[in-house]
């Protein structure tokens, strides 16, 4: 199993900056990937960006020149920092891993007041 702990959520303005985190333990060798996934009440949940085992990222058209996925292989940590936010990037963004199965964090909720 794989366990994904979020952070960094948090109430920022518009136009603001937040820096997510996603720590992730257990059999984290069988990763073949890792992404951010975000949902809202009543909407899918949608993907936010990936990035692969060789660092090959994907975006989101949203979120695509504001948003950058990164990590840090020692401490097996992937961050998502978020500039320029706006308020219709309101959502609870989860962290995933894809091994056989995919594993979910709890999720960390992102509000941006117009």
């Amino acid at each position: 199993q794989v366990q994904l702990v979020e952070s960094g959520g948090g109430l920022v303005q518009a136009g603001g900056s937040l820096r997510l985190s996603c720590a992730a333990s257990g059999r984290i060798l069988t990763v073949n990937h890792m992404a951010w996934y975000r949902q809202v009440v009543g909407k899918q949940r949608e993907l936010v960006a990936r990035i692969t085992t060789d660092g090959t990222t994907t975006y989101g058209d949203s979120v695509r020149g504001r948003f950058t996925i990164e990590r840090d292989i020692p401490k097996f940590t992937v961050f998502l920092q978020m500039n320029n936010l706006k308020s219709e990037d309101t959502a609870l963004y989860y962290c995933a891993a894809a091994t056989t199965f995919d594993y979910w964090g709890q999720g960390t909720q992102v509000t941006v007041s117009a």
